[in-house]
């Protein structure tokens, strides 16, 4: 019988497991070190912050496993002998595959500062990650984190509801630049503020400094402060876990290179997952994607692969969502921090400076390029139909309406966005009255 190993219990993985299983009777074993049960790992901060219990976040009963005949190792794996089908672990035992699906994940990005391995200095990515939050956390009073992204503002939420009060460093003059437009941005910072957190812009990170028992005291910045700390968050994003494939015949660059299906340089071995790269990625997509439901799409894209029916990688529209405290955000389709020369926007921002809704198009053909909201729920299956189906701005704004979430519990601030669209654009004067046939060309007038 055919022996599927898969190497990685996160949802990439956990996903083809359980797709080869509905359709074969193959082998399957998971090997993982983190943890024996595949867990969410999006709800590792609700743990930390007392509002769910560890094993809540297992989406399957203990039992599941063994009921479907998946086999769980939770063992280190040292090496890989691609020649001899074979895993070497750490404790000296081994496992031959017929095929091989790497899912390792990512790990928290170091960048070599002087003290970056005192004890209370730490990522957030793993179980383990958390344990060590929980152990480095108790009893402090004061901590830096370090990096403007997702996972930094998840490690100050966590942070302030034990009220340890957080210094943010941030190297961008704006939070998340690099990927959020200005307006955005600049929302989200006065968010961060407002949650007392100390926010230091145009901020880096220059050394960790040594207690003299070899846990952090302070750090200092790049223009030569010292800030008194006990802990240190390394939030400056992650990159795949593949260390231990280095120097061995799988071609890698950053992550492990992968074709349109999810194939590696060497026959019968795939990676998906955050530690896979995409030589040729697809339309509007990053060569390595690190979120949740585009490494659930691959566990059942090399599930099909595997079972006989090769299927190459379609990961569709972009979009992605996340929590900026008590802010929820969505982006669909594309929407860079900068407009390109073909593009025109329409922003909207609520009073309370708490709610925003910004659309991109095409400055031509008007046609709906993306979307970024805040505080504002929108319905992914809409939104993603409308920009598959490449509806114009003026048909999105006419109806909003069929994309708002539950609006029996959210308040509706479509006539306020055409608002702003008509007085941005008064030539046009867009009323939800009017037929989707009367639009008027934006900028030949």
């Amino acid at each position: 019988m055919k022996h599927i190993v898969i190497v990685g219990n996160g949802i990439s993985g956990v996903t083809a497991a359980r797709f080869i299983r509905k359709h074969t009777d193959f082998k399957i074993t998971i090997v993982s070190a983190e943890t024996e049960y595949f867990f969410s790992r999006t709800a590792l901060m609700y743990v930390y912050m007392g509002h769910m219990k560890f094993e809540h976040t297992k989406p399957y009963e203990d039992s599941f496993w063994k009921k479907n005949n998946i086999n769980l190792i939770k063992q280190y794996v040292n090496q890989v002998d691609f020649k001899q089908k074979r895993l070497h672990f750490e404790s000296g035992d081994v496992l031959d595959y017929d095929d091989l699906i790497l899912a390792t994940g990512s790990k928290p990005n170091k960048f070599g500062w002087l003290g970056q391995d005192l004890i209370g200095v730490q990522g957030l990515y793993s179980f383990q990650d958390l344990e060590s939050m929980e152990n480095n956390t108790k009893n402090i009073n004061h901590a830096v984190i370090v990096g403007g992204g997702l996972i930094g503002v998840e490690m100050a939420e966590m942070l302030t509801s034990r009220n340890i009060t957080v210094t943010f460093l941030v190297r961008e003059n704006s939070f998340w630049n690099i990927v959020l437009p200005r307006q955005e941005s600049e929302l989200i910072n006065r968010h961060i503020r407002e949650h007392n957190i100390d926010l230091k812009l145009s901020t880096e990170l220059k050394e960790i400094i040594d207690d003299g028992n070899g846990r952090v005291k302070s750090i200092i910045t790049n223009s030569g402060e010292e800030i008194s700390c006990e802990f240190v968050g390394l939030t400056v994003g992650v990159q795949p876990n593949i260390d231990f494939l280095k120097n061995s015949d799988l071609k890698i660059n950053k992550g492990i290179l992968v074709n349109e299906f999810l194939e590696t340089n060497l026959p019968n071995v795939y990676a998906i997952g955050d530690c896979a790269e995409h030589r040729t990625p697809p339309m509007g997509r990053r060569a390595i994607e690190q979120v949740w439901y585009s490494g659930r799409i691959m566990g059942e894209t090399v599930a099909h692969t595997i079972c006989n029916k090769q299927t190459p990688y379609h990961p569709g529209i972009w979009f992605n969502s996340a929590k900026f405290f008590d802010i929820e955000y969505q982006t669909y389709g594309i929407v860079n921090a900068n407009l390109g020369d073909h593009e025109e926007e329409l922003y909207w921002e609520y009073k309370d400076g708490k709610k925003c809704i910004h659309f991109i198009f095409d400055k031509l053909n008007h046609k709906l390029i993306g979307v970024n909201t805040f505080g504002i729920r929108l319905r992914h299956e809409v939104f993603d139909k409308w920009l598959r189906e490449e509806k114009t701005i003026d048909y999105v704004l006419l109806n909003l309406k069929q994309a708002n979430f539950d609006p029996e519990f959210f308040n509706n601030h479509d006539e306020e966005i055409i608002n702003e669209f008509n007085i941005k654009f008064p030539e046009v004067n867009i009323h939800a009255e009017k037929k989707k046939d009367t639009f008027t060309s934006l900028f030949s007038l």
